[in-house]
C-alpha cells in the first residue's frame, strides 16, 4: 500500500471535480494507505464544493489536506474534509461572501429561488465550518465572513481556529503516487 498525493491546483468547477474524483477513485481502487490533498485554489461553485466535501469523507482511507499557499471561499469547506489538515507557514485562509453570476434577464421567482439556494448554501458552508472547527480555542464567525467582512487567517491563526493542526510544509520525502488536477 502505498501514499497517494494529488495537487489540486485549480478553480472548483464541473471538470475539476471529475477530475479529484477520478484521481481519488483511482488511489482507493489500489487500496491506498492514505491520500494526501494539496490543496491551491481561489475557490468556485458552491455544489461543486460541497459535492467534494462529501465524497473525500466517503472514502475508505484517510484523508490529509494541505494548504500550498491559498485556499479560498468554497475551497475552505474542500479543504476541511481533510480527518488531518495542515497548511505551510506562508500560506492563508480567505472566507468572504458568497457572490453568483447572472446571466441575462431574471424574473421574480427564479431571482426567489436564487436568493433561498443563495441563503441555503451559506448555512450549509457555516454549518460544515462549525462541525470541522468544533472546540477551537478562538471560534470562528462564518457568517459574519459570509455576508459582511471578509477574514483572512494566516497559519497560526488558522491553528487556533481549528481550520488545522499543524503548520508544516508539504511531504516531498519518500515513495509517493501522485496525481494533479489543474486548469
Amino acid at each position: 500500500m502505498a501514499i497517494h498525493i494529488i495537487h489540486f491546483t485549480a478553480p472548483i468547477n464541473s471538470a475539476t471535480c471529475g477530475q479529484l474524483i477520478d484521481k481519488a477513485s483511482q488511489a482507493a481502487q489500489q487500496n491506498a494507505e492514505r491520500l494526501v490533498l494539496n490543496i491551491a485554489t481561489m475557490g468556485g461553485e458552491c455544489s461543486y464544493g460541497f459535492t467534494l466535501y462529501n465524497f473525500l469523507l466517503s472514502l475508505p482511507m484517510p484523508v490529509h489536506t494541505h494548504n500550498l499557499g491559498t485556499v479560498e471561499s468554497m475551497g475552505n469547506v474542500i479543504f476541511l474534509a481533510g480527518e488531518q489538515r495542515t497548511a505551510c507557514p506562508h500560506s492563508k485562509f480567505l472566507f468572504h461572501p458568497f457572490h453568483w453570476h447572472l446571466n441575462g434577464a431574471v424574473d421574480h421567482s427564479r431571482m426567489s429561488e436564487y436568493a433561498m439556494s443563495l441563503d441555503f448554501d451559506m448555512h450549509l458552508y457555516c454549518r460544515i465550518v462549525a462541525e470541522r472547527t468544533q472546540g477551537a480555542q478562538e471560534p470562528l464567525e462564518t457568517e459574519k465572513y459570509l455576508t459582511a467582512a471578509p477574514r483572512i487567517l494566516e497559519p497560526e491563526q488558522a491553528l487556533l481556529c481549528g481550520v488545522i493542526h499543524e503548520v508544516q510544509s508539504p511531504l516531498q520525502k519518500g515513495e509517493y503516487v501522485t496525481h494533479c488536477v489543474h486548469s
